[in-house]
């Protein structure tokens, strides 16, 4: 996939420990300013890295990076799968996290990323994907929409951020 004439390729691999930084940098760029996560409390590097250490086998978190693989590779976005719930009953039913830089959004980056997830999921042999996304986010859950989910339900008022009250659409994918 080409992100742009100007970006170069992007391209989906397995996060490491050495995308930590720039991993923390998107994330706490949403938690700080932006209701695309209902945390409030940025990432330190060490719990980026510890974020990314726990992640492992279907869990674990993909990076979309511009360039070729050299040094001056750019992570964009990432992305991940997470339980969906601690029980045992819920084992196969996923929940994603998709984030992208906002200098690099509208490139498709966000769409990739979640194509990847979907991939990984099925082939987890997970039965459902849920996402939760903020209800007022339409590019967020038009995203969701293009890619099969369909809106399940609407929490209301589950979540208070930048002194609002928040409601959660949660999208379903069946795999």
């Amino acid at each position: 996939m080409t992100a742009g004439a100007s970006t170069g390729p992007v391209t989906i691999r397995r996060a490491t420990t050495g995308d930590a930084e720039a991993m923390r940098a998107i994330y706490n760029h949403e938690v700080q300013g932006f209701l695309t996560t209902t945390d409030i409390v940025p990432r330190s590097l060490d719990e980026q890295r510890s974020w990314i250490n726990e992640r492992s086998g279907a869990f674990a978190a993909v990076v979309a990076v511009l360039g070729d693989g050299s040094d001056d590779e750019q992570v964009v976005g990432f992305a991940s799968l997470s339980k969906f719930k601690e029980r045992p009953a819920y084992a196969t039913t996923v929940e994603n996290s998709v984030y992208v830089s906002r200098a690099h959004g509208g490139m498709g980056s966000g769409r990739t990323l979640m194509e990847r997830l979907i991939t990984d999921a099925r082939d987890g042999g997970f039965h459902a994907i849920i996402a939760r996304v903020e209800a007022s986010s339409e590019a967020s859950r038009a995203l969701q929409r293009a890619l099969g989910f369909e809106l399940v339900g609407v929490e209301r008022q589950v979540a208070r951020k930048f002194g609002r009250w928040l409601d959660m659409a949660i999208l379903q994918l069946m795999l």
